[in-house]
């Protein structure tokens, strides 16, 4: 009887010393998570940006707006000479900023289109204290969009989105459903399942991990964003928003992709299946561009003229 009361003790206290270890290092992920690198805009990212305009012919712009929150969030905007009339706003993922966008904003310039290429709030030139995965960015992208109704007389405004970008643009088909139409590449579908990924790679694992033993990591620090930041990352679902919105929607997930794995995007055409989704097969996390640069081009521009009509009937 006194070895089980014995061993019972020592569960016990090894159950609790596990339940600390594990509320921290929930804590731990979500302060890198809300608090990722900030790569600073510089002049070399302009330099390339000039560039860019230099050979598209077409003017560059520094544009910034304050976010709901006061948030001063800040872009490059540039516009075609001869322009076929749409926009597209294209955000880049987690720890980058808007010059990560500069190789798709050259293609799509090619083909007319102006666009829009703003930091994250808290990434790159942007204010903010916080990244929040779609939770405030959404209402930023609506902002966004606001904004070049505003300035210019515009048929269609698309999205395009990297990474978190990608997570953005699907979280605002829901905020924004006059959008025309909108690409995510290499997206998650919702922020507790990455969070799952994210704990298991930390150790070597798949999801499983976060979904069983370190389950009580991912509550906690879903609490302590709540309590201390009060940023309910429930609410961060592309997943969810797509399955509600009417905005169509291009997905692009490589089968190479390690970082996010496709079954993400796959999960969101599950709950989305008039969404489509093109999965090229050497392609890295959002990596299609240079796997398959021509089809990439293809897709990506036939995907918004192909909303042109019906999208801009939306408006």
């Amino acid at each position: 009887m006194r070895q089980l009361r014995q061993l019972a003790c020592w569960t016990a206290a090894a159950g609790a010393v596990w339940l600390v270890l594990a509320s921290a290092i929930g804590i731990v992920m979500v302060e890198v998570a809300l608090h990722p690198l900030r790569r600073a805009v510089t002049a070399d990212n302009q330099a390339l940006a000039q560039n860019v305009s230099t050979r598209e012919s077409a003017v560059l712009s520094d544009v910034a707006m304050a976010a709901s929150d006061g948030a001063m969030l800040r872009a490059w905007s540039l516009v075609p000479r001869y322009g076929n009339g749409d926009a597209v706003i294209l955000l880049h993922g987690q720890g980058d900023n808007r010059a990560g966008m500069l190789g798709v904003a050259d293609m799509l310039l090619r083909h007319g289109y102006a666009v829009l290429l703003p930091d994250a709030r808290a990434q790159g030139a942007s204010g903010g204290t916080v990244a929040t995965y779609g939770v405030k960015e959404s209402e930023d992208l609506r902002r966004w969009y606001a904004w070049l109704r505003g300035t210019r007389n515009l048929r269609c405004i698309d999205a395009l989105g990297d990474s978190m970008g990608a997570a953005i643009v699907l979280e605002s088909t829901a905020a924004v459903p006059q959008l025309c139409a909108v690409v995510a590449e290499s997206p998650f579908s919702s922020f507790r399942e990455a969070a799952y990924l994210r704990l298991g790679q930390q150790f070597g694992t798949g999801p499983w991990l976060g979904r069983t033993l370190l389950f009580p990591s991912v509550e906690v620090g879903f609490l302590y964003a709540r309590l201390q930041y009060g940023v309910d990352f429930e609410r961060a679902s592309p997943a969810r928003a797509a399955a509600t919105s009417h905005v169509p929607i291009f997905l692009i997930h490589g089968l190479a992709d390690t970082n996010l794995p496709p079954y993400f995007s796959e999960s969101i055409k599950a709950q989305r299946p008039d969404a489509v989704l093109w999965e090229p097969s050497g392609a890295r996390h959002c990596g299609a561009m240079h796997a398959a640069p021509a089809e990439y081009e293809q897709r990506v521009t036939g995907w918004f003229a192909g909303h042109e009509q019906a999208g801009a009937a939306r408006q």
